[in-house]
């Protein structure tokens, strides 16, 4: 795939684009753990920033990188022939492609690196630019043009880098943005430019300010700059622009030298070079870095560090390792070469989403920052595989986020752990938001075995709303706090089990006429935010069902594994548990309602902090009660039928209480939120689960742009959500939404439906690798549009579920209660020629390589686990049919540094 646009280079994952220009919105990340954020295009445009507050260049959405005239410049004034572009970014350049006079480009990019080659032929001159954040613990960004003379005679070159220092919050792009040039302090020294603003003007507040910008150089040899234009009207001269600089164009000297100052100016890092001879075949390069600081820069330390000769190669390879050694930890080997190095850059995504968040490229312009609820517990899913040895403790700072009526705070600080109240005081309730946690500490406790985190003690989160944020308590103040106190004023804290708990039991009861679990502020799909009075999510009253289910099993486990009869949980929350005191009906929605008004009276506005030790079992068996109700009610009363035959689960009920899906005058109304965790959760029988996919065939699935997330509803739909108001076929109306896509095949394949999970995953490859439409570079995209573009790349919830689905349910190596469990379901056209298929990755530890040998080249359904070698020797392992288990002491027992081989052999089944 891609063969069209870029393609690979070599078994690292580097990709080569040429004439990358012809290709709209396309930008690559370049980021570091210290908080440098960057993204830089084909033409060096793009953003850097350290957060919403602090932009080095001007925030840019996707429409600015090919409108805006700001770049990252590298000119080259040269003599008889004039100014030039390094980028290709200036007026002469941007017209040359409809002249005929285009220069050749190219994109060459790797983890985590960009360069861009362009030769101008007629002058005799070719740049490669190389641009990389480096894992420092600075915030900076270094970028390295190297000009060649590719002609037969000299060349005399003056070299200018130019790059526009915005400086300040993106709330002043629009707010204030000349008042707020007013504020900037402008200084040089020997290798460049720095501006600290004295004020930032944001909603913070009109603060002192000592965050400083700057913009640094030296000839490769370490040779400062020869002088600077440091303010931009001076540089780009009267009736001039950044593409046509007057101080390029007419090779002017200097204005300023070092030591200069100047205040209340729009400023650009623009770094004069001395002017250079080129002989014929010979080289010269320049070293820019663009740094944010917390204060006045220590230009020594700065060019000692990362200008010096030498210092960027060394750099460069060390963020290659860096990066490599963080994406071996997960490694495909399949029948497919191109599809296993394009898994290599999903597998770097999830990273991407944990230091990015959901903001700061070009497609993510919204937000502050920072990530929500969800994000947490699904980002942290990948990482249990690519950097385990945080997750222990993500989980558990993750839990002082919930609110002990059930909800949990919606602002997530910057620190693990850190919560804070809604920014703008507006109370919202997205209703999914509870079923997450289970799932992602279910996976910690079958990978680890660690089920000492369940009976960790963790605080809950405490603000003004209480009840589901349907009331605000009065009597709260911030000076209290963000944690939930007991009656006597103490800190009350409660197991994680308790909180897990919490957060499914309280939803069982929060339901709407039609029994299904209140839609509230949203769920999921955030777009469906405009039903709170009446709507129901049918959807994840399966999810929640099936946490129950999950829930009970876990308890009667963890009695059997720890010897543990009984668990202790807050005494408010026996009200919850009926079935061991008063039950209810769960048929009465009025009952259950009352009920929970009971429960959120008895926690507000504080707790007794006192326990209750209750029998495991018979909480377990209250949960299932809880869950056989639900699946009954869903599978009873949510199954429905089109006048064509075909048949699902209704997935929603709007704001006018009606049913959502079914027949209906503008067509057939479907979603495919409604039929996943209806099907992943068990609460959809086998044979519905085959009706249902029939149905989605027929309803949802687009040869062109893959799986819809829906059909077309006609309509804006003002009784259920936001998202009918996009057109239909873009983000969460009707576009292939990767998320939900992946989870669909995630659920096919847990349910032995693997013919039609692989259909669905490798249709997600192919759509996004196809870069004649989908233009993006390798990797997973939030969503395909109606015409096949690749929208929101790099940062989606979506790259996690489809690593976690390739390692665990492709490749079956799973782990259960801290076993290694192994039960592949690749399908024959998987395997290599030599009928292999293998996987390296991280388990107790230890790094493994798991091949399988399919010998009789058997489809998926065929063959089983035969027999297992461990480094050559033979393994017993519990053959179930299915797979087989590994217990994890075998695994503890090897030795912790290299690569220990898994030989898993495939036999036919005997029928």
């Amino acid at each position: 795939m891609g063969q069209k646009g870029w393609k690979f280079q070599g078994e690292q994952g580097e990709f080569r684009l040429e004439q990358p220009e012809h290709n709209s919105y396309l930008y690559f990340p370049l980021v570091n753990e210290a908080g440098m954020m960057s993204a830089v295009t084909p033409n060096l445009h793009g953003e850097i920033t350290s957060g919403h507050n602090t932009f080095l260049m001007e925030p840019v959405s996707a429409e600015s990188l090919h409108n805006s005239k700001a770049s990252r410049n590298f000119w080259v004034f040269i003599e008889g022939y004039g100014a030039w572009s390094v980028s290709g970014n200036s007026a002469r350049q941007n017209a040359a492609r409809f002249t005929g006079e285009e220069e050749r480009s190219a994109v060459e990019a790797g983890f985590l690196w960009h360069a861009v080659t362009r030769e101008n032929e007629k002058a005799g001159l070719k740049a490669r630019t190389v641009s990389f954040v480096p894992v420092t613990d600075d915030k900076i960004e270094l970028m390295r043009v190297t000009l060649t003379n590719t002609g037969n005679a000299p060349l005399k070159l003056t070299p200018t880098a130019a790059i526009p220092l915005y400086g300040r919050s993106a709330d002043d792009l629009r707010d204030h943005r000349h008042v707020t040039s007013l504020l900037h302090r402008i200084f040089t020294s020997e290798y460049g430019i720095e501006v600290q603003p004295a004020l930032s003007f944001d909603e913070r507040g009109h603060r002192v300010n000592k965050v400083t910008y700057g913009v640094f150089g030296a000839e490769a040899g370490g040779t400062a700059p020869a002088g600077f234009f440091p303010v931009t009207e001076d540089f780009i001269g009267e009736g001039g622009a950044l593409d046509w600089p007057e101080a390029v164009v007419a090779n002017r000297e200097p204005d300023a030298q070092a030591g200069t100052a100047v205040e209340g100016y729009e400023a650009v890092g623009a770094l004069r070079f001395a002017p250079v001879e080129l002989a014929p075949g010979k080289s010269v390069s320049y070293v820019v870095a663009m740094v944010i600081s917390g204060d006045r820069i220590d230009v020594g330390r700065y060019a000692a560090d990362y200008l010096a000769a030498g210092r960027f190669d060394a750099l460069l390879e060390q963020n290659r390792a860096y990066w490599r050694d963080k994406l071996d930890t997960v490694r495909f080997s399949s029948g497919d070469g191109e599809q296993d190095l394009w898994m290599k850059w999903v597998t770097l995504q999830p990273i991407l989403r944990r230091l990015y968040g959901n903001s700061f490229l070009p497609y993510h312009d919204y937000g502050r920052g920072g990530r929500g609820w969800r994000d947490l517990w699904q980002d942290c899913l990948a990482l249990m595989v690519m950097e385990p040895a945080e997750v222990r403790h993500l989980l558990l700072n993750n839990y002082a986020g919930v609110r002990m009526d059930g909800s949990n705070a919606t602002i997530i600080g910057a620190g693990p752990g850190e919560f804070v109240a809604d920014r703008n005081n507006i109370p919202r309730v997205w209703m999914d938001h509870g079923a997450w946690p289970l799932m992602t500490t279910l996976l910690y406790l079958h990978q680890s075995g660690d089920l000492d985190l369940l009976f960790q003690p963790q605080s809950y989160f405490r603000d003004v709303f209480v009840k589901r944020c349907r009331e605000r308590d009065a009597s709260w103040t911030p000076e209290q706090g963000n944690k939930l106190l007991t009656a006597d004023g103490q800190i009350y804290e409660g197991t994680i089990l308790e909180h897990i708990l919490l957060q499914n039991i309280v939803p069982f009861f929060n339901v709407g006429e039609h029994g299904n679990i209140k839609l509230e502020g949203a769920d999921w799909n955030d777009g469906l935010d405009l039903a709170p009075e009446r709507g129901e999510s049918v959807a994840f009253t399966a999810f929640y069902a099936s946490n129950l289910m999950e829930l009970s099993e876990l308890l009667l486990e963890l009695q059997k594994r720890t010897g543990k009869d009984s668990l202790d949980i807050a005494e408010e929350m026996a009200l919850l548990l009926d079935t061991l005191g008063k039950p209810i009906s769960y048929d009465s929605i009025q009952e259950k309602r009352s009920l929970l008004d009971r429960y959120y009276d008895a926690v507000t506005p504080r707790v007794s902090g006192k326990k209750l030790l209750l029998d495991i079992r018979k909480v377990a068996e209250d949960l299932k009660r809880k869950a056989d109700w639900a699946v009954a009610h869903l599978r009873g009363s949510e199954w429905i039928q089109s006048k064509e035959g075909y048949a699902w689960f209704n997935g929603y009920y709007n704001n006018d209480g009606e049913r959502v899906e079914g027949d209906h005058p503008d067509g057939v109304r479907m979603t495919l939120t409604g039929q996943v965790f209806a099907i992943m959760g068990g609460v959809a029988t086998d044979e519905q689960t085959e009706k249902i996919s029939q149905a989605v065939n027929r309803y949802l699935k687009d040869e062109r742009i893959g799986y819809r997330l829906n059909s077309r509803f006609g309509g804006i739909q003002q009784n259920l959500g936001r998202a009918f108001g996009f057109a239909f076929g873009h983000k969460e109306n009707g576009a292939m939404f990767s998320h939900m896509t992946v989870m669909y095949a995630n659920a096919l394949y847990k349910r032995g439906f693997v013919q039609e999970g692989f259909e669905v995953l490798d249709s997600i490859y192919r759509l996004s690798a196809d870069f004649e439409n989908s233009r993006i570079y390798p990797g997973v995209p939030e969503y395909i549009n109606e015409r096949g573009r690749g929208m929101y790349t790099y940062l989606t919830g979506s790259a996690s579920w489809l690593l976690l689905t390739q390692l665990t349910e492709v490749y079956g190596v799973k782990g259960r209660f801290g076993d290694l469990r192994l039960e592949p379901k690749l399908v024959q056209a998987q395997f290599d020629g030599s009928g292999e298929a293998a996987v390296e990755t991280l388990f107790a530890g230890r790094m493994l390589r798991v091949v399988y040998r399919n010998p009789q080249a058997a489809e998926h359904g065929q063959y089983r686990v035969d027999s297992v070698s461990l480094n050559g020797q033979s393994v017993d392992c519990q053959n179930d049919g299915a797979g087989c288990l590994i217990g994890r002491s075998l695994i503890e027992a090897l030795p912790a540094d290299g690569v220990h081989e898994l030989i898993v052999t495939l036999g036919r089944n005997i029928s």
